[in-house]
């Protein structure tokens, strides 16, 4: 095999510009098919995007013979069925973060993976993009000195660009729990990546504001295997206009801090600080995509393993609902 043939299940607002253009942009990459429930809305996707095939059923895109590889960018709540049987077809499979509704059935997928030998990679792709590889960068060296602690603080409000009507996101049933299981797979995926291993974790969640089922407030403590201790505060209730979205890295001789969803790094090291900016990448996942597609065709190591996602995955329930 010289080129991955993809077939996508799922044409939500995460595919339009963060991934979907990016398999045709990506060497050895084609998107071939594409699969919604709604005949209409899939038809206009692959017709604006320039795929030569649609369906409405996902055992016909699963078993579409110009299909090498599936990419399942649906709610959590499907990830786990669509998984095993594009496994089952003997498909690789790229799975779109949180890799699935809970720690149980990710680890059911990486079970079938390993025993089957097909592979899987979870779309945690901010590892792979510029600014974040840059942070990975100035821990190897030692800018600011030995790590001590870590500290993630989000606050968003419940208004402005936190959709509340007809949001599957804050559904626990659909999605595994609210906002936080939407966003925190990337900051917390950081923390492994930068980090390694944690070795305990513990954390609370409640419901502040009462205006959805799931967890709008959760906190978490972490010790890693290398001796850093981190925290995180997330709120999706905060007041309108006082949002933070701040990742800090604090050293013995300085620190390092980002926004997870933004585009600089501030050093701040000896009373000096500097910042350094990254313009946005017009397609977030490309990189990882190129990535998935040397892995899938025997060229490069997994970029982002089941086993990686998992450990988001233990935490995130850990912190939510109280078991790992």
């Amino acid at each position: 095999m010289s080129i991955i043939r993809w077939g996508m299940i799922g044409c939500g607002s995460v595919t339009e510009v963060k991934s979907g253009p990016a398999f045709n942009k990506v060497a050895d990459s084609s998107l071939r098919v594409v699969m919604r429930r709604d005949a209409a809305k899939v038809k206009d996707y692959a017709t604006r995007h320039q795929v030569p095939h649609y369906c409405t059923d996902v055992n016909e895109l699963i078993n579409h013979p110009e299909v090498d590889a599936i990419y399942i960018a649906t709610p959590p709540q499907f990830h786990e069925a669509y998984a095993i049987a594009a496994m089952e077809a003997k498909k690789p499979v790229y799975i779109e973060k949180p890799m699935a509704l809970d720690v149980e059935a990710c680890l059911r997928i990486d079970d079938f993976s390993k025993k089957s030998g097909i592979k899987v990679v979870i779309a945690h792709y901010r590892r792979a993009l510029p600014l974040f590889m840059q942070v990975k960068k100035l821990l190897d060296q030692n800018i600011v000195g030995k790590i001590h602690s870590v500290y993630i603080n989000m606050q968003k409000s419940a208004g402005g660009n936190l959709n509340l009507k007809e949001n599957w996101r804050l559904d626990p049933k659909i999605a595994g729990g609210g906002y936080f299981y939407d966003l925190a797979p990337h900051q917390l995926d950081l923390v492994f990546y930068f980090f390694g291993k944690a070795i305990s974790y513990e954390g609370k969640a409640s419901n502040q504001a009462g205006l959805y089922e799931a967890e709008d407030t959760v906190t978490g403590n972490m010790l890693m295997e290398n001796g850093v201790h981190f925290k995180g505060d997330w709120c999706f209730c905060a007041a309108e206009g006082k949002e933070i979205d701040l990742f800090e890295i604090i050293g013995e001789q300085g620190k390092i801090s980002f926004p997870v969803f933004g585009n600089d790094i501030t050093v701040e090291k000896e009373g000096k600080i500097e910042v350094i900016h990254f313009d946005p990448p017009m397609h977030n996942q490309q990189n990882l995509i190129h990535q998935v597609v040397q892995h899938f065709l025997g060229q490069g190591e997994n970029p982002c393993s089941a086993a990686d996602a998992i450990q988001s995955m233990r935490v995130m329930q850990a912190f939510v609902y109280g078991n790992q």
